[in-house]
């Protein structure tokens, strides 16, 4: 059942990351959520566990990680295609 929330917790993660960064309509449900999870790693990792936490992610390390990795993986995108 963690697995359940964690998925759910990362699709809203990246879709706010998406919508911050106006770049959530270019993404899909499944993007969104890889980018929350791995975002949430990545803010967690950088920036520490702080803050509100939901199914084990805090949400504003892992918000901000997700804006950074959504930011990053669409400049690399724009720039190929």
């Amino acid at each position: 059942m963690h697995w359940l929330w964690v998925i759910i917790v990362g699709a809203i993660i990246g879709a706010l990351a998406g919508a911050i960064t106006n770049n959530g309509k270019s993404m899909g449900w499944i993007s969104n959520i890889l980018a929350g999870i791995v975002g949430s790693a990545l803010g967690e990792g950088i920036l520490g566990a702080w803050g509100p936490q939901l199914a084990g992610m805090a949400i504003i390390p892992s918000l901000i990680g997700a804006i950074i990795l959504v930011l990053v993986v669409s400049f690399f995108v724009k720039k190929t295609s």
